[in-house]
């Protein structure tokens, strides 16, 4: 691959902070030992400027550039997922039921690389602000980090983020202009009855017919409301209810997930499971309360950024492995937040096939931080050229 050669020279040193933060992932805002680790390097590095519990435990640092110029922002993930690793590996998670399944250790260590040849070479005009969030996979760190302003008080004026992919080859780099990533929201549902014997049932009100009928129907949303070229998906995940086999609950709960990318798709999907909600439990002779809650909005990239970042992944890793047309992904991204107030792209680095983000027995590449980090560079020395 035709990465910036000083960083191929580090590329072990890569490996090793890589599999380090693998072996010691924290969950949703409270990376602190991960930010520790990171501003530890940074200071080896010898930058000094280094900002330090922005959203908790998130960090931004500043690289200064030769001469003056404007700031450009990268991003990059720290959190792990509340999952079990199966993986394997002699740096598996020393933490029971937390891993980093979704790559963010990889990131971390991607734009630590670019750091680290930064600080060297400063081979660019004005500044690059190295943002380092915790909570992509809860609370969206990103979204807090955004509110205490640090693209204002560091003065950002464009932002790119990078994450691995399972799905494609080894060292390709994909995006599209426009959509990328779904807006996601989350439905609770309550369906309250009166519970009973189980032998008895025409003396009870049993609230799981409803419940099942609502999530039937659900799906015709979808079919019925929806048009066949309007991306849309809605998961019904968690039905629980029930204690015993000979009693009818008082009470169901239903939970799952809504993605989209048009906010008239969104609104008509609140608006059609409060009225099947609302109906299906009157049916039954039941009563409903649905919790809808509105979450990350859709990752919508810069179409000028774009293109931008298409080249600078065309010198990085060649025309024949930068794809251009991503089609848009029904997941999400809290980058989403960073993208609403300022012009940037949200790109894939290809890791080759294997397990799946979010799969226990997923496992960073760590042949391909070198390159997701030449490309973090030249971004920023190809949009801020001495």
């Amino acid at each position: 691959m035709p990465i910036i050669n000083r960083i191929g020279d580090f590329a072990p040193d890569m490996a090793a902070w890589r599999q380090h933060l693998h072996a010691h992932p924290e969950l949703s805002l409270e990376c602190h030992q991960t930010a520790a680790f990171v501003v530890g390097k940074l200071r080896e590095f010898g930058i000094t400027e280094i900002h330090e519990g922005i959203a908790t435990s998130g960090v931004v640092a500043i690289i200064e550039g030769q001469g003056a110029g404007p700031t450009i922002g990268l991003r990059a993930d720290m959190d792990a997922l509340p999952i079990h690793e199966t993986t394997g590996v002699p740096y598996a998670s020393q933490t029971p039921g937390v891993a980093h399944s979704c790559g963010h250790d990889g990131h971390t260590t991607i734009l630590l690389g670019a750091a680290r040849y930064m600080a060297e070479t400063r081979n660019f005009k004005g500044r690059v602000a190295l943002i380092f969030q915790p909570a992509e996979e809860s609370v969206g760190g990103g979204r807090i980090m955004v509110e205490e302003g640090i693209l204002d008080t560091f003065g950002i004026s464009q932002v790119y983020a990078l994450h691995c992919d399972p799905e494609i080859g080894e060292g390709l780099i994909s995006t599209t202009p426009g959509r990328i990533m779904a807006a996601v929201d989350d439905f609770f549902i309550t369906v309250t009855g009166q519970g009973g014997h189980g032998a008895y049932p025409y003396e009870a009100v049993d609230p799981i017919p409803p419940a099942l009928a609502i999530a039937q129907a659900f799906s015709t949303i979808v079919s019925r409301n929806t048009r066949a070229k309007d991306e849309l998906v809605i998961s019904v995940t968690q039905i629980n209810a029930g204690s015993a086999t000979n009693v009818i609950p008082e009470k169901v709960t239903i939970a799952g997930t809504v993605r989209t990318f048009d906010t008239s798709v969104q609104d008509m999907v609140r608006r059609r499971m409060a009225e099947i909600v609302d109906g299906q439990a009157a049916a039954f002779g039941c009563t409903a309360e649905l919790d809808y809650r509105t979450n990350y909005p859709a990752t919508i990239n810069d179409v000028g950024k774009t293109a931008f970042a298409v080249s600078v992944a065309q010198d990085v890793v060649g025309e024949a492995s930068t794809i251009s047309d991503r089609s848009p992904d029904m997941g999400a991204e809290d980058f989403a937040y960073f993208l609403n107030e300022r012009p940037g792209c949200y790109a894939f680095l290809g890791q080759g096939v294997g397990p799946f983000c979010h799969h226990p027995a997923f496992n960073f590449n760590d042949a391909v931080a070198p390159i997701g980090a030449s490309y973090f560079a030249r971004l920023v020395e190809k949009a801020q050229p001495l």
